[in-house]
């Protein structure tokens, strides 16, 4: 492929940052918000069936305007937050969607006052059957909101706040390069190239480059400690002001499922624990070690990690999902095609990946950082999946297309599923089948245990924030006794690991997160077993799954491909399933 099909082609949205057209757009909306609140301002209880669908209706179409100038923005920061044109242009859509939210967030409140008669005869209303849900979901909130001038004036404050805080850790680590030696010479590194040397061949390369990495951030220890805790004191504040009893609540409120069942999730994954110790020790043994240390975990077991184009990887990725499902096959292959993609690492741009969806009617884009690993090839799979579910949900409308946040990475690992089933079914060389089942192993570890573990340190942070302010060393205290419960003695940590915590974006940017990686994993696992056993008559219900977007709740949108999710026994289904990859390398390293 050309260089330039490698980078994602933004014009499919604007012409370019000071286009006429995104002029007009950005400077259309705060009008149309006035108009909205002259329309609808303290008038929402009095409206009938007919005009509050209505109000709803016309509520969703102002978002769905802003959503495509606002993301657009978003997508320019990404890949290269050290343009002064995309870090002004972000920081205007910052500043005008905080203008709007205060402009507009009357409606939510409004609609959560519906007395339950009111809100119970609307339900009842034919045409109000696509809003139920989303009606549902504000609802539930009502008696952790506050009054809509305490609400504006919060919203306001965010501005210079956390999401100023939020802005400063995506700048400081864009920014960051690196200097290591190799292969002789000092040489420079984006963080994603850096972390990509966790695959490679060399222990002494793999511990150099992770710590690099982390002693990198940890130069940067005063901004990260205040940034981190700065997030922790401002929600727990907010906590406090909205009467909620747990830093998790509201996240476990929004996702529909109990603080209890969170906790139980969690408790299963821990007592599973000794799974992913069995396997730390088993691939010491391969790779002819004692003990392995945290930067040896993704180490490959063969001579030579194989490396992948790209194009190799695409074509994997598309044939995969091809095999699958040819319609699958071609809205993911159209990613590539319509130039949604942008592939390779840089300074500036944003580390990981991630799949962005706008809107029903504009299609999604895809953020790489490709390196040629295995890994790589499985995080293409991953996002792929993300904008697979992004397409399929574009049948719902805007309040319903985005999936319940515990079913949003349901797409991406089966995606990853699909690829590594493939793989390991069309592959016959025992030596090359160890290194795909360690892949699938470690990711099953790295998408449920790990997350488990950020989950707890996440919690265990916000805890003590209470207390007063946390040192770097009390943090990384916290980081390391939460990791050392998963590794026990069967991993030792590098030094540098007490930096860890401070490169993990979604501390920062969507708390309490992380577990749904954890629900999404066991969910995906239990949802592959069913293909397994039914064959072509699963694929309708699991469609089905993904197009239902947000409009269900979690249980209600898994039932729709068969799965049960308040089974007793529902999460150690997917701990069996690990253990049975766990034998099969252990018949493999036989033979």
């Amino acid at each position: 492929m050309k260089s330039a099909d490698l980078t994602w082609n933004t014009t499919l949205l604007y012409p370019a940052p000071d286009s006429p057209e995104l002029e007009a757009d950005l400077g259309s909306f705060e009008q149309l918000a006035t108009d909205f609140r002259i329309r609808y301002f303290e008038k929402v209880a009095g409206l009938d069936h007919r005009l509050l669908l209505t109000s709803i209706i016309e509520y969703e179409a102002l978002q769905t305007r802003m959503s495509k100038p606002f993301c657009y923005a978003h997508l320019l920061f990404a890949s290269d937050s050290g343009n002064d044109k995309y870090r002004s242009l972000s920081q205007r859509c910052s500043e005008l969607g905080n203008r709007l939210s205060q402009e507009l967030l009357f409606f939510d409140l409004e609609l959560m006052e519906l007395d339950d008669e009111s809100f119970k005869s609307f339900c009842a209303f034919k045409d109000a059957a696509g809003y139920i849900h989303f009606l549902e979901g504000i609802r539930k909130f009502k008696p952790h909101t506050l009054k809509e001038n305490e609400e504006r004036l919060l919203t306001r404050k965010d501005l210079t706040g956390i999401r100023a805080f939020t802005k400063l850790f995506d700048e400081l680590s864009a920014s960051f390069s690196y200097k290591m030696e190799m292969d002789g010479e000092e040489k420079e590194f984006t963080g994603e190239e850096l972390l990509s040397l966790l695959h490679h061949t060399s222990a002494d390369v793999r511990f150099r480059a992770f710590s690099t990495f982390l002693e990198r951030h940890g130069e940067h220890g005063i901004v990260f400690n205040a940034v981190f805790n700065n997030m922790a004191l401002d929600h727990g504040q907010d906590m406090e002001l909205r009467n909620y009893q747990s830093p998790i609540q509201p996240t476990n409120i929004g996702n529909e499922i109990p603080d209890e069942a969170v906790e139980h999730l969690m408790s299963v994954t821990e007592a599973n624990y000794g799974l992913a110790q069995e396997y730390f020790r088993i691939k010491a043994r391969m790779l002819g070690m004692d003990r392995l240390r945290n930067c040896d975990l993704y180490a490959p077991v063969a001579e030579a990690e194989k490396k992948y184009t790209f194009e190799e990887a695409k074509s994997q990725v598309v044939d995969s999902y091809h095999s699958y499902d040819p319609d699958f096959g071609d809205i993911v292959e159209a990613f590539f095609r319509e130039r949604r993609v942008d592939v390779l690492p840089r300074t500036g741009k944003s580390g990981g990946a991630f799949a962005m969806g706008i809107t029903p009617d504009i299609p999604p884009f895809l953020l790489l950082n490709y390196t040629g690993t295995l890994r790589d090839l499985a995080t293409i799979a991953h996002e792929a999946g993300h904008g697979l579910h992004f397409v399929l949900s574009q049948k719902q409308t805007l309040l319903n297309y985005h999936a319940p946040l515990p079913l949003a990475e349901t797409a991406s690992v089966f995606g990853e599923m699909l690829l590594t089933r493939r793989m390991l079914d069309s592959e016959k060389d025992p030596e090359v089948r160890k290194t795909l089942l360690c892949a699938k192993i470690e990711d099953i570890i790295a998408t449920t245990f790990r997350q488990t573990v950020l989950t707890r340190f996440e919690l265990r942070l916000h805890s003590e924030r209470k207390n007063g302010l946390l040192s770097n060393d009390q943090i990384a205290e916290i980081w390391l006794e939460e990791n050392g419960k998963l590794f026990g003695d069967s991993v030792e940590m590098i030094p540098a690991y007490r930096w860890g915590w401070s490169y993990i974006s979604h501390f920062i940017h969507s708390r309490f997160y992380c577990y749904s990686y954890t629900f999404a994993e066991l969910l995906v696992l239990a949802l592959f077993q069913k293909y397994h056993e039914d064959g072509d008559a699963f694929k309708p219900g699991y469609r089905a799954l993904l197009e239902s977007g947000g409009a269900l709740s979690p249980a209600d949108t898994a039932h729709l491909a068969g799965i049960d999710i308040t089974e007793g026994d529902f999460w150690q289904k997917g701990y069996d399933f690990l253990k049975g990859l766990i034998e099969e390398l252990k018949d493999v390293t036989r033979t």
